[in-house]
């Protein structure tokens, strides 16, 4: 049983250090209790379970905390995908709600297993979800000064492996800030969540290079194929060079292998490996 976290790429690690070590400590705690709750469920569950206290957690721009849009107004992604069924949920720029990946856990019982905006709110609503704004003072100070240092590519994810051998991914995002309204990242697409039998990954970096570069289900598309999970990742990411993508993962392998890259340095993450921590 194996689980992987990340907390996104962290722009001001260079400068300030009080914040980050804040974040690490925050996916510390996080993948002590992700692991924890593995032990006694699925790796679907466990993801969600996860995913869900990162997104309570006002250091990641996911949920509460996350970045305002160009309008002035938060809207979040998140998407889930079971290794196991192959299934694959989400939402899309859903407003107004604490934490999307429960929204896209209970998609996972319909048809219609995607939504986005207006849609997706209806949905939320007529399951009972109660309205919540994720946002934060820091956050409308970032907006209201347009500071162009000041963004964080904060998505959130989880792998996880679980006691059967059943791997799944969730990822959710507040976007990357300032952008124009109905812009869709690539948290919410296999591009930045994919999950089979075979291995697991979760993305994080610029939405837009990630989806042109059909990252998450490219990796796992290589892993399937028999190529090992670090080749398969460090290829893909490889591949961004010519348009300088910036992009991160983490995944699992069915395999029990365990593995995280970047393009670009100071991507946040945490795994558990039964009883070896590593944080960075």
């Amino acid at each position: 049983m194996k689980i992987i976290i990340h907390g996104g790429f962290f722009s001001e690690s260079q400068t300030n250090q009080e914040v980050k070590q804040a974040k690490q400590q925050a996916l510390k705690d996080i993948v002590q209790a992700g692991h924890k709750y593995l032990l006694s469920h699925t790796a679907l569950e466990t993801v969600v379970y996860t995913v869900r206290l990162l997104e309570d957690c006002d250091l990641f721009n996911a949920g509460t905390g996350s970045q305002i849009q160009s309008d002035g107004k938060i809207r979040l992604s998140a998407s889930l995908m079971d290794g196991k069924t192959q299934k694959f949920s989400g939402v899309i720029n859903i407003e107004e709600i604490k934490n999307p990946i429960c929204i896209a856990e209970k998609l996972m019982a319909y048809d219609d297993r995607v939504l986005s905006g207006k849609g997706a709110k209806d949905f939320a609503t007529n399951n009972g979800v109660a309205y919540y704004n994720p946002e934060t003072p820091q956050r409308r100070h970032e907006y209201e000064k347009k500071l162009s240092d000041s963004i964080r590519l904060g998505t959130v994810g989880c792998v996880a492996l679980d006691l059967y051998g059943n791997l799944a991914a969730a990822t959710s995002t507040g976007g990357k800030g300032f952008e124009i309204p109905g812009r869709v990242s690539d948290s919410a697409t296999t591009a930045g969540n994919y999950a089979n039998a075979y291995a697991g990954i979760s993305c994080t970096g610029v939405g837009e290079d990630i989806v042109s570069g059909s990252v998450a289900s490219k990796i796992v598309t290589r892993v399937t194929d028999g190529m090992p999970l670090s080749i398969a990742a460090d290829k893909t990411l490889d591949e961004m060079k010519p348009y300088d993508g910036f992009a991160g993962i983490i995944g699992i392998s069915a395999d029990g292998k365990i593995y995280h890259a970047d393009t670009h340095p100071y991507m946040v993450w945490a795994l558990h490996d039964e009883d070896v921590e590593v944080f960075e």
